[in-house]
């Protein structure tokens, strides 16, 4: 990353992480399954429990040497050596790296990014939980394949776009993730065979709405205090909305207004344009 310039990612992560904690108790930052849920808020670290549990019996038997790539604040990772399992997280951020070290204690963190990470041994399993798609394709499948030792495996969960993703140039909407028919073709071509893959998108995908809905909390929480200024004092307002506008554009501002206040991001909307897949290789 260039000198100076803000890694919006990495400073989205430790935010999310912080807020986890204070609404789950625990600092998972991947989705939840919901498939015996009531998608609502109170759910939601029931949800990322049974999601947890669900990754957990994807898992090869035995007592397994566990990479953990872009191991968040480390939750999955304390499950694991929990299990007897021995793990090594890799994460790019300090700070997450910091809660790793504090939430799975027996873990050996790597303070680095994937494609940056060496090793001298190999693994019996290389774990992608929502981590895949922040790393260059065929660099995260390739290498982990490489880091995987004879007849071990690598497990993929993410999204991908669907091959139905329509993209919008003024508003983020939702539909992150490789291409999914360019992962297709990938796995075809690896140095892995494919043992199983599950669909689970509309298992996973409440966790959208459910965001959503906090932020349309925080959203109506800006507009009082916006309509509020405007009344009363309006040359605050004025100068404050310049600050906005100088420090993060326009066009940056207009995204989070819609993020706060639009509906453009729903579990209807990830679901076209949204694969949700699990994915267990065993490489050759």
């Amino acid at each position: 990353m260039p000198k100076g310039k803000v890694d919006t990612k990495a400073v989205g992560l430790d935010a999310g992480a912080g807020f986890m904690r204070w609404l789950t108790g625990a600092e998972n930052l991947h989705y939840g399954l919901w498939t015996d849920l009531e998608p609502v808020a109170e759910n939601l670290g029931k949800a990322q429990e049974a999601y947890t549990e669900r990754l957990l019996g994807d898992l090869p038997e035995g007592r397994l040497s566990i990479l953990d790539i872009g191991g968040g604040a480390g939750e999955t990772a304390r499950r694991l050596t929990d299990l007897g399992h021995g793990v090594d997280i890799v994460v790019p951020s300090r700070l997450l790296a910091d809660r790793c070290r504090t939430n799975a204690p027996d873990a050996r963190v790597h303070e680095t990014t994937f494609e940056e990470f060496d090793s001298d041994t190999t693994f019996d399993l290389c774990l992608f939980s929502e981590s895949f798609q922040y790393i260059p394709l065929r660099v995260a499948l390739d290498k982990a394949l490489q880091l995987t030792a004879p007849d071990g495996h690598v497990l993929i969960a993410d999204c991908f776009r669907s091959e139905d993703f329509a993209p919008d140039g003024e508003t983020r909407i939702v539909g992150g993730g490789h291409p999914v028919a360019e992962f297709r073709a990938a796995l075809e071509a690896c140095a892995g065979e494919v043992l199983r893959q599950e669909d689970i998108t509309e298992a996973v995908a409440p966790s959208i709405d459910i965001e959503q809905g906090l932020f349309h909390v925080l959203g109506d929480a800006v507009t009082r205090v916006d309509a509020e200024l405007s009344a009363k004092r309006p040359a605050m307002r004025w100068l404050l909305a310049g600050a906005a506008r100088l420090a993060f554009g326009r066009r940056r501002l207009y995204r989070l207004d819609r993020r706060l206040r639009g509906k453009e991001r729903s579990s209807t909307v990830f679901v076209r344009n949204n694969r949700y897949l699990v994915t267990l290789i065993q490489k050759k």
